[in-house]
């Protein structure tokens, strides 16, 4: 499965760094996180990551394969 989680701002390199298993692209004051999700406790973790390095998620979904 492959998700993208919007995030509010721009996330530093720092931050883009503790998501080494996606990719990321900044576009109108947000930050976008893409890439596979293995499985639901893997979306769970990644979403548990944004909220304890304090990230405001604004949208998270599911891309078509």
């Amino acid at each position: 499965m492959r998700y993208e989680i919007r995030v509010e701002g721009h996330m530093s390199e720092t931050l883009t760094r503790a998501f080494p298993e996606l990719d990321h692209v900044v576009m109108s004051g947000q930050t976008v996180l893409f890439g596979s999700v293995v499985d639901e406790a893997h979306l769970y973790g990644l979403l548990a990551r944004c909220q304890s390095l304090g990230l405001r998620v604004l949208e998270m979904r599911q891309l078509p394969e």
